[in-house]
């Protein structure tokens, strides 16, 4: 019923965030090279009539870089965004957003000065009514269109250097399936030809704060859609589990009866159509992903390469990854040693922390236990078990963020692969963020996890919807407690009035009496009222 109340839902579309700003997809803003759009609230580019932003020159990174891309000017996303615009919306304060419309991550209220906590909880932690909604705001993303965003669907050189856009509409949830191809997707030489060392998101220091603020935004946007404020994404902690936990039809999806590669028909994941999965096929045509369906999510939990992962990760080698204190070391890539983040990622030997390119331990782990549509880089978004696993190993980064206290001065700020230097900003997302502001505390950010959580602080967490709700409404709160003082007051008066007038003139057979028969003790009561 969860998932058929919903469904009404599908026709209020409202704002995403993603990529290119539909604003911003004209040939007009792609030839001036600006994305600037106009804030609704007061009708001027970032709202800067309100001081909530202004258009300015992007400031791009010029640290230098690490020898894994040995090409200049070839990848749209070199220097991102400048190949498309070098004039975006710079928010003030707690503004955010590709026009500075909305609050940063962890304020809220009209003007972005109220803070708040959300709390993201295990997935079996939830009741049966929190995990049929859940499921219930999945479907809605993947069937409910993105209003403020568009995909390309060609290079810059194919929209003949802006001059004939090519970008297409999309859902919000594949707006996301997208966003992880692109960012990782290889580069386009020409010819047949593509270079595949290369990836913005992955095998470098940006891994971990790249996906936090990808789900920062996953989660944001599932709020925005359904109105549900305090949504959060739940994680799966599949630490020494035997086997996949959540692919049952009440949850993931469950295996088919006889395909095995297939989901269960009872799981309403099995009629969802994946995107992004042919990364060869657009190689071969030097084309990108435009986003076409290609066939249903495909996973076989367990029928895996059993030499490259021998089992999902235990607890043993979480807290191993955990104990490393370099975030990063040598050459910053999956080649890294001693390297908590390359470690956590699934390159290195969890018992060890050496690189071992011939194991996928960790998070890699998950995906080649998956066997499918998750198991592929590009298109592993499409399979909803991405978010579930992605949760838990941010909530692994922010325990050793937690442990070790690391300064924002420990992300490399140069010399790493390309993309991934602290001042570089993440493709491709478009209001511009950098990979060091994600380098910080998910609390800093608005969101903790339950089983990482003070109880103190779970208790307030707890409360705090209801505070928040008795904090709009506080004005008829105190409104209504003056009114009913008073007419408290108005009535009390009146009765201690009338009690007085009574005392005066009341006679004996007319006050409460109680008698008693002494012969068969039986009690009556005479009174008048």
């Amino acid at each position: 019923m969860c998932l058929l109340a919903l469904g009404f839902l599908l026709g209020i579309l409202q704002p995403s965030s993603g990529q290119f700003p539909r604003a911003c997809a004209s040939s007009e803003s792609l030839l001036r090279k600006e994305c600037c759009p106009l804030w609704a609230g007061d009708m001027s580019p970032c709202g800067e009539l309100s001081g909530r932003g202004s258009c300015q020159e992007i400031l791009l990174s010029r640290a230098p870089l690490g020898p894994q891309f040995p090409f200049t000017g070839v990848d749209d996303r070199e220097d991102w965004p400048a190949v498309f615009y070098n004039r975006t919306c710079q928010c003030n304060r707690n503004f955010m957003g590709f026009n500075c419309g909305e609050c940063r991550f962890g304020f809220s209220g009209p003007n972005c000065v109220e803070r708040r906590m959300l709390m993201r909880r295990s997935i079996f932690q939830l009741s049966s009514r929190e995990k049929n909604k859940f499921l219930a705001y999945l479907n809605l993303a993947k069937h409910t269109p993105s209003q403020d965003y568009v995909i390309a669907s060609g290079t810059y050189a194919q929209m003949n250097n802006g001059s004939t856009p090519m970008f297409r509409n999309i859902n919000v949830y594949d707006l996301f399936v997208w966003m992880h191809y692109y960012v990782s997707h290889d580069t386009l030489l020409g010819g047949s030809s593509v270079w595949r060392d290369i990836d913005f998101a992955h095998e470098a220091p940006g891994f971990l704060p790249w996906h936090r603020l990808f789900l920062l935004l996953w989660e944001h946007e599932i709020q925005k859609i359904t109105g549900d404020k305090n949504f959060t994404i739940p994680y799966w902690d599949w630490r020494d589990a035997e086997g996949c936990d959540v692919c049952t039809d009440e949850l993931m999806g469950g295996r088919h009866p006889t395909n095995p590669q297939l989901l269960s028909p009872a799981s309403f994941f099995s009629s969802w159509q994946v995107i992004c999965s042919l990364s060869e096929e657009y190689n071969s045509r030097q084309a990108l992903c435009n986003a076409t369906n290609e066939g249903p999510i495909l996973r076989n939990p367990g029928n895996h390469d059993k030499t490259r992962t021998p089992r999902l990760p235990s607890s043993a080698e979480v807290e191993f990854c955990l104990s490393l204190t370099q975030y990063e070391s040598g050459s910053m890539d999956k080649l890294a040693n001693f390297s908590f983040r390359n470690t956590l990622e699934g390159f290195a030997n969890p018992e060890t922390g050496i690189a071992n390119m011939s194991q996928s331990s960790l998070h890699n782990a998950l995906h080649i236990y998956m066997n499918g549509s998750m198991s592929q880089v590009q298109g592993s978004a499409n399979d909803p078990i991405f978010i579930l696993h992605h949760a838990f190993v941010d909530s692994i980064f922010e325990q050793w963020l937690r442990r070790h206290r690391p300064l924002r001065e420990v992300y490399p700020a140069a010399n790493a692969p390309i993309g991934h230097n602290r001042e570089y900003y993440m493709v491709p997302f478009i209001p511009l963020y950098r990979n060091g502001e994600f380098f910080t505390p998910s609390r800093e950010l608005g969101y903790d996890y339950e089983y990482l959580a003070d109880p103190v602080d779970s208790f307030q967490n707890f409360l705090m919807p209801y505070l928040e709700q008795a904090r709009q409404i506080w004005q008829w709160l105190v409104g209504a407690a003056v009114v009913g003082g008073i007419i408290t007051a108005l009535i009390t008066g009146l009765i201690v009035l009338g009690c007085r007038k009574k005392r005066i003139g009341s006679t004996a057979e007319t006050q409460p009496l109680l008698m008693e028969s002494e012969d068969d003790h039986n009690v009556s009561y005479q009174s008048n009222l």
